[in-house]
């Protein structure tokens, strides 16, 4: 396909009868014109099909009005919901998202920095708070704010906002137990750091308790299928399971729906927790036990320090570098 000529400045400029002066001053700030003018301009840009040209600012130093946003996975509803906070508070305030996964890889991460980087991005949200030593060396060097979300059980560049995976976990294997659990198994997918986090919480509030942890682990990508696989693999190799603690919802899911179809009573034959709260484990029969997480809050929040770090005017911006956002520890029906 033959590219074609972009309309510039001075075709919309001659569309409308004014200089390229007032158009420029109209796409850098519309109110700065008038009712009738942009009228006008806005319907020649429509027209010509215009696209701004962002490489004269970039290389002035000026700001792209874009934030790069890093998540381990698009399809995940989790980050999903986080975009969706996100965009809640950057768009009305004229910035655009750029984003990219990573597939919980720190080699990918790394390329992907690189990329929002050389669009001179005016700030990131990443999702991970382990990164590699060349990932954290060229956000040193790009000099722009960084919010680090889901966790805060490692140091932060500079921002992070989320919760205390290991606790939560610890919180919600405790009032397990309270409720008169014993052979409880966790079950893990993908064994990124969160996973892991989560892992140990569990274990740490089994050992407290004097019960032997154990746990079925795979790097598979999490999905209701791996869970209803993982739930059959529990039972083959504890046959005295009588809870599973899956480390997302997506997993616990699946298991319910295995036990279900193989005639397993949830939760009077087995309990089945997941992490995070979503929507369909909410919705279902039995109601999900879970440890409930303000995914769109962090987002919202998200945005809202970037935003306010990137429009200070001072050296230094008076905020804690870490805000827990806490979460809530629900039982639900299937514990």
């Amino acid at each position: 396909m033959k590219k074609s000529k972009r309309s510039s400045l001075q075709d919309i400029a001659d569309a409308v009868g004014m200089t390229k002066m007032t158009v420029s001053r109209y796409l850098k700030s519309p109110t700065k014109v008038s009712e009738a003018t942009r009228s006008k301009i806005s319907a020649a840009i429509d027209l010509l099909g215009y696209i701004p040209n962002k490489a004269p600012d970039l290389l002035s130093n000026a700001k792209s009005f874009s934030i790069g946003v890093l998540v381990p996975s698009l399809t995940n509803q989790v980050f999903a919901q986080v975009i969706r906070g996100i965009e809640e508070v950057v768009e009305p305030a004229g910035y655009q998202t750029m984003l990219a996964h990573y597939g919980y890889s720190p080699e990918i991460e790394e390329k992907r920095v690189e990329y929002l980087l050389s669009y001179h991005v005016d700030g990131l949200i990443l999702s991970e708070t382990i990164h590699t030593e060349r990932t954290r060396q060229m956000i040193k060097m790009a000099g722009i704010p960084v919010v680090e979300i889901m966790d805060i059980n490692h140091p932060p560049i500079h921002y992070s906002i989320g919760f205390d995976n290991i606790k939560a976990a610890f919180d919600m294997t405790s009032a397990l137990i309270d409720k008169g659990y014993k052979h409880i198994v966790y079950l893990g997918a993908r064994l990124d750091t969160r996973t892991k986090l989560k892992l140990q919480g569990y274990a740490a509030a089994m050992t407290k308790r004097g019960l032997t942890p154990r746990d079925i682990m795979t790097d598979k990508p999490s999905s209701y299928s791996l869970g209803a696989k993982l739930i059959l693999q529990t039972l083959k190799s504890y046959p005295d399971t009588d809870c599973v603690f899956c480390t997302n919802d997506d997993l616990a899911v699946g298991a319910i729906f295995e036990c279900q179809k193989n005639n397993i009573a949830v939760p009077q034959q087995m309990a089945i927790v997941g992490f995070h709260g979503h929507d369909v484990g909410q919705s279902m029969v039995p109601q999900l036990a879970s440890v409930i997480t303000p995914r769109q809050h962090i987002g919202n929040l998200a945005g809202e320090r970037l935003l306010s770090v990137i429009d200070s005017k001072q050296d230094e911006v008076d905020y804690e570098s870490v805000f827990d956002v806490g979460y809530k520890i629900h039982l639900g029906e299937s514990a």
